[in-house]
């Protein structure tokens, strides 16, 4: 970790131009959290099953979701910041008329995440 202040320049992590979707590394500041900023328009669209070794908070900026993090299904609105441990596989979908739009914050130097078969027929 450094002990000096450092900028990143929104189009050095975020797509031009609508700078809806992005992320960074933790290697970028020498810090353990990497973040992703996803931006879901469609209805009933979102991220398939998958997994990570680390922890994930999810921070909802606006919309709203429907998360499943493990057996757990948690409904989720603008403001709401979600919990999801290490190596618990999960997913979510916007539920809402309006954009999806999360921070999604991941305590590992690196993003990293394995893709998981869903066989959920009612997802």
């Amino acid at each position: 970790m450094t002990d000096k202040a450092q900028k990143l320049d929104a189009g050095a992590w975020l797509s031009l131009p609508d700078l809806k979707n992005g992320n960074f590394d933790g290697t970028v500041f020498r810090t353990q959290v990497s973040v992703l900023r996803y931006t879901q328009e469609a209805y009933g669209a979102g991220p398939s099953l998958h997994v990570h070794t680390y922890p994930e908070i999810f921070v909802i900026l606006s919309g709203t979701a429907l998360f499943k993090i493990g057996e757990e299904v948690i409904e989720a609105q603008s403001g709401d910041v979600l919990f999801g441990p290490a190596n618990v596989p999960h997913k979510f979908k916007n539920t809402g008329s309006s954009p999806l739009e999360t921070l999604d914050i991941h305590l590992s130097e690196k993003w990293t995440q394995e893709d998981l078969p869903d066989d959920d027929p009612d997802w």
